[in-house]
């Protein structure tokens, strides 16, 4: 199938006609369906086979072809074929580490966060597809606990650690990851009481355009979202609808289309805990959040728009995947499988990882 009936086809298979026309791609939809029926594939989640056990938290898809996983045991894979095949490039020395978020350029550029308390936080950058690695920053404050980064672009980013001194500290680089400095704190609002980020998906700190970020919290009385409209120099809190009150609880995951409407998820990690409200929406730029009238069933870690679509989305989390195709307002569990990220491109390249070296691609 070739990559513009294979993408259709995804559309497809996730969003009826009738949901379609909802977001305005009627057209692409019904192209579509009779791309899928012709073909006659079985679209839906299709696991790769990783050849490791490791766990990916961390996620960059970069197109249908390419994507790169970051995970436990200092493993980072990358494929070039779609799935079919995984090279490990895991930096050299890197076994002890947790590695919990991979931003990608492309196939050769990529950048890699290792979490922990102390030095255990590293920033690790490669050039060559991972054939060679050096270390950009290790953290030497043991108050420090990194969880997070992100993108603006190929040079711009940020990196996020836990609350140091009752604020979160912010970290910048301005040439793709080679060099970091800590940002001044006067800017962030005081941190709650026990409230701290999640490096559960690599989705508590994202970006969207050249200088919008936001950072997702949890673990307080209140979960919040803090936004900064200046690439983290300064930066607003708002309180989100999904439950805290626990260290177990909160904002787990962001993903924003644009500056302007995001989708936040969450709820309580711990296995057989309720998570009634998993999900909230904004469409103000994160100044206000309002509960998903129809949430996930239980906690998701993992959230990403659909690749065209105003109003298509999936999130993910180790009970199943949920679509919704109404902003985020409603949502229905759509597969069973195990994930803890999940990561589209605008070529219609879904992916998603997690537990047991699973890694997926949609498609057929």
């Amino acid at each position: 199938m070739s990559a513009g009936l294979c993408g259709m086809a995804v559309t497809a298979a996730l969003v009826t006609p009738a949901e379609a026309r909802t977001d305005g791609s009627a057209d692409a939809a019904g192209t579509a369906g009779s791309a899928g029926s012709a073909t006659g594939a079985k679209l839906g989640w299709q696991l790769t086979d990783t050849g490791t056990d490791a766990r990916f938290r961390g996620l960059a898809a970069v197109s249908r072809k390419t994507a790169w996983v970051a995970g436990s045991k200092g493993t980072v894979l990358r494929t070039g074929d779609g799935g079919r095949s995984w090279r490990n490039v895991s930096p050299p020395g890197a076994g002890e580490l947790e590695f919990r978020d991979v931003e990608a350029f492309d196939g050769r550029r990529a950048v890699v966060l290792a979490i922990g308390e102390g030095e255990a936080s590293r920033v690790f950058r490669t050039d060559d597809g991972g054939a060679t690695w050096s270390e950009s920053f290790r953290n030497t404050d043991p108050k420090a606990f990194y969880d997070c980064i992100s993108f603006f672009d190929s040079r711009h980013g940020l990196a996020m650690s836990d609350p140091v001194d009752g604020k979160y500290r912010i970290l910048s680089t301005g040439d793709g990851g080679r060099s970091w400095k800590v940002l001044p704190s006067a800017g962030m609002p005081a941190a709650q009481p026990g409230e701290a980020g999640f490096a559960a998906s690599g989705q508590c700190l994202v970006s969207s355009g050249s200088r919008d970020v936001w950072l997702a919290t949890g673990g307080a009385a209140t979960a919040r979202v803090l936004h900064s409209k200046d690439r983290g120099l300064t930066w607003t809190a708002t309180e989100s609808t999904i439950p805290a009150g626990d260290p177990a609880r909160g904002v787990f995951g962001l993903a924003f289309r644009d500056r302007h409407h995001g989708i936040a998820v969450g709820g309580d990690y711990r296995a057989g805990q309720a998570s009634p409200k998993a999900a909230a929406i904004t469409g103000d730029a994160g100044r206000s959040w309002h509960q998903a009238k129809t949430p996930p069933p239980a906690y998701r870690s993992g959230v990403a728009w659909l690749p065209r679509s105003r109003n298509a989305a999936l999130a993910v989390g180790p009970e199943g995947t949920d679509l919704t195709t109404d902003g985020g307002r409603s949502w229905r569990t759509i597969d069973g499988g195990s994930y803890d990220t999940v990561d589209c491109t605008q070529d219609f390249g879904c992916w998603a990882s997690g537990e047991k070296g699973r890694v997926a691609r949609f498609g057929g």
